[in-house]
């Protein structure tokens, strides 16, 4: 996925969506020149999109305008979920579990299956067969038959009995290890940041546009825990568990940076667009985490 393409998939997620889910191509591409994507490659990225499924188009007038698919809409509402889950689940003790037998005639079905399923938080436990202690019946349902798998899976809801206990699956499926160390990373990084834009927002030193590129970039950066943390419930993690201190700093830094960024981008997006912002529902489905301000 090129780089400009993701950076569009993070707008969708935490702008457009939210303000009647359509954007002119022109604004996209002024929002897209401040993280210095030129106009061809939005245009090329938004025709990959749309080639892809994630993007539909229509005409007002002499302008395009763009907004998400369904499966566009689902994807987002999945993403953001989980981005603004701020504490891992409790979990019912329960372990789900894909098998799958696909032909090799059919491989390119099978990595695309093998794709979603890492999305979604599975486990490669074996060959062929996958985990979750998640409730994600609902996801394997829309995989089967989306891939039109349903004669080489099977699908079970089950105990496990043993001999170990069950933090060897995790271990056996998930390198968590790894997980913590992108997390300690993340850290790091975003802790000092998050301390310096604190005070130059307060001295007024940043602008809302150095508040909605940073504000973007912190999604960005983020929503790549997605693709490797699998949000195993809080019974199966390490006591001391870095995504915790990571969810932490996001909701703080996320805070300090939404209010100028929205204003930003609103600017932007009223200029050429019916600003379509339903306060009630922008507060509750697209910042959980800002509900008091």
């Amino acid at each position: 996925m090129s780089n400009t393409q993701s950076m569009i998939f993070t707008v969708y997620g935490d702008y457009i969506r939210h303000y009647g889910n359509k954007i002119w191509i022109g604004s996209l591409i002024r929002l897209l020149k401040e993280f210095g994507h030129n106009e061809q490659s939005v245009r090329v990225a938004v025709s990959r999109m749309m080639k892809q499924g994630w993007l539909e188009s229509e005409k007002q007038g002499n302008k395009s305008y763009y907004f998400l698919t369904h499966r566009g809409k689902v994807r987002m509402e999945e993403a953001a979920n989980r981005i603004f889950k701020l504490m891992p689940n409790e979990w019912d003790g329960k372990w789900r579990m894909l098998m799958y037998t696909i032909p090799e005639e059919k491989r390119q079905i099978r990595d695309e299956l093998r794709k979603e399923l890492l999305w979604s938080g599975f486990g490669s436990f074996s060959s062929g067969c996958w985990i979750s202690p998640n409730n994600l019946e609902k996801e394997v349902k829309f995989l089967i038959d989306k891939y039109e798998t349903h004669e080489y899976v099977d699908f079970f809801v089950s105990d496990y009995k043993g001999p170990k206990e069950n933090q060897a699956l995790v271990e056996k499926s998930w390198p968590l290890t790894e997980i913590e160390a992108k997390y300690k990373e993340f850290i790091a990084a975003y802790s000092h940041q998050y301390i310096v834009h604190q005070s130059m927002i307060n001295d007024n030193k940043m602008s809302s546009a150095d508040c909605f590129v940073e504000r973007t970039r912190l999604v960005h950066e983020y929503r790549k825990f997605l693709f490797i943390d699998p949000g195993l419930p809080k019974e199966l993690l390490p006591e001391i568990w870095n995504g915790n201190h990571a969810a932490l700093l996001f909701e703080q830094y996320y805070k300090l940076l939404a209010p100028l960024a929205s204003e930003f981008f609103e600017g932007v997006f009223q200029e050429d667009n019916d600003l379509k912002r339903r306060d009630e529902e922008y507060d509750v489905n697209y910042h959980p985490l800002l509900k008091e301000l």
